[in-house]
């Protein structure tokens, strides 16, 4: 497949002539010029996305100085241009040095067709990678809001969080933020990452809950062109775009132990490959993650790593459900009436004391999502200046379930206790049979007894 757009800078016009012709078949667009005196302006108007330039011109036609003043000043317009020089094989050191001073890659003249066609391609791919990711980067940006969202609450158990984020996001500590739905995990991970160093870098976030598994590797680390049979193009992976800031992993606790696996070994290694691709790339990310899974009990059932666990939560913060953080309902009430009735153009000046009773009695399951849905519904529905408690609508609490008698049955305790062992173990014997505390023959026969 042609790739994109290639200038070729060259005193000689005989070189142009046998380069525009071999490269034609291989890119969509060649232009040729024989003084660099119109880089500037191609730059401008075509954004090349490989600038082949000689090292020498007619100023001075075997120092290189020439060629690397205007290596300079391509890079200065464009710190992503990527440039390939071109050169004697006698001036191979000032090769090396255009290398040093930013060049992407060097030919030798004479050159030998099929290498100068994979430098140049390859050189192009780089160019759309980089574009891809300064791509994904300015959309992580522009979903980002400009300032750090707020965290309503002014009770022992919020303080305590507060306290935990103004100390850690001083910190590049890896953060695990546990508790219920809705308790505020994102906005916590938020704060940490907007008062930080690194908050001039992008926060990137996974939600690991609404991500197929299929999809996790290339999300997480991207992909080359043909990697899979829908990769059309080059992607840079969330990880790549994070690089200098924050990864937020939410929901960790869905991650499968396979892709346990390869998380750790980017977080240990401090390196990741593309899907499809054989060079590792280094990164500088800070990763907090968030789940409401308990993970202590995961790694006792087997389901989730203990190392992965030991990486990730240098330090816990505990996110406290609603139901115990008293009169914080009522002042996140008041904050959420105010956003809404500014959306929704009402003149509502407060919540009935009736009301505030009635949200105060209720335990809040949903927590501050649950609140947040439950006071929009009231303003939008309020036809008056104060919210009543018949504008809040909120669930019933679910009757108790009337527990079971527990069987004593040893065959019944048996046959259960085997089958969950292989339930959480995936279908692995081996592993089965450590959490039984008996061999794998054992268990391959107390399989066969029970019919399991």
């Amino acid at each position: 497949m042609p790739q994109g757009t290639i200038l070729i800078v060259d005193d000689n016009e005989d070189v142009l002539f046998a380069l525009n012709l071999l490269l034609k078949p291989h890119f969509r667009k060649v232009k040729v010029s024989t003084t660099p005196d119109r880089i500037a302006q191609f730059m401008e108007s075509n954004d090349p996305d490989v600038i082949l330039l000689d090292m020498n011109f007619s100023r001075d036609a075997s120092s290189g100085q020439e060629g690397m003043e205007v290596l300079h000043d391509i890079l200065r317009r464009d710190a992503e241009a990527v440039v390939v020089m071109m050169t004697a094989y006698s001036d191979m050191s000032k090769a090396i040095n255009a290398i040093k001073a930013g060049a992407t890659d060097f030919v030798a003249k004479p050159w030998e067709n099929e290498k100068l066609i994979a430098t140049l391609t390859a050189a192009a791919k780089l160019r759309q990678a980089r574009r891809e990711k300064a791509s994904l980067q300015k959309q992580m940006e522009g979903m980002a809001e400009s300032s750090v969202p707020p965290i309503i609450g002014r009770s022992g158990a919020m303080m305590k969080v507060l306290d935990m984020v103004e100390v850690l996001a001083k910190t590049d500590a890896n953060v695990l933020i546990l508790g219920e739905n809705g308790t505020g995990k994102d906005l916590v991970a938020r704060a940490l990452h907007g008062y930080s160093a690194r908050a001039a870098h992008p926060l990137v976030t996974i939600d690991l809950g609404s991500i197929p598994e299929t999809l996790f590797e290339g999300e997480l680390f991207g992909y080359e062109r043909g990697a899979f049979t829908d990769a059309h193009k080059p992607k840079a992976g969330r990880m790549e775009v994070a690089s200098g800031g924050t990864l937020f992993l939410d929901e960790i606790g869905n991650l499968s132990l396979p892709l346990q696996s390869k998380l750790l070994s980017a977080i240990e290694k401090g390196t990741f490959t593309r899907l499809g691709s054989t060079r590792e790339q280094r990164i500088d990310v800070r990763f907090i993650c968030a789940t409401n899974s308990n993970l202590h009990e995961r790694v006792s059932e087997g389901t989730f790593r203990q190392d992965l666990l030991y990486r990730i939560n240098t330090v816990e913060i505990h996110m406290p459900p609603l139901r115990e953080r008293g009169d914080d309902v009522l002042l996140l009430a008041d904050y959420f009436v105010d956003i809404y009735k500014r959306k929704y153009k009402k003149e509502i000046r407060s919540i009935s004391n009736e009301a505030k009773a009635k949200l105060m009695r209720y335990a809040w399951p949903g927590n501050v999502r649950e609140l947040q849905h439950a006071v929009e519904r009231a303003v939008i529905l309020s036809e008056h200046s104060t919210l009543g408690p018949q504008l809040f609508t909120l669930r019933p609490a679910p009757a108790p379930r009337k527990a079971e008698p527990r069987t004593l049955n040893l065959e019944k305790l048996e046959r259960e206790a085997i089958a969950e062992a292989v339930r959480v173990a995936e279908g692995n014997v081996n592993q089965a049979a450590e959490l039984l505390g008996i061999t794998r023959y054992a268990l391959y026969r107390k399989i066969e007894k029970h019919g399991l």
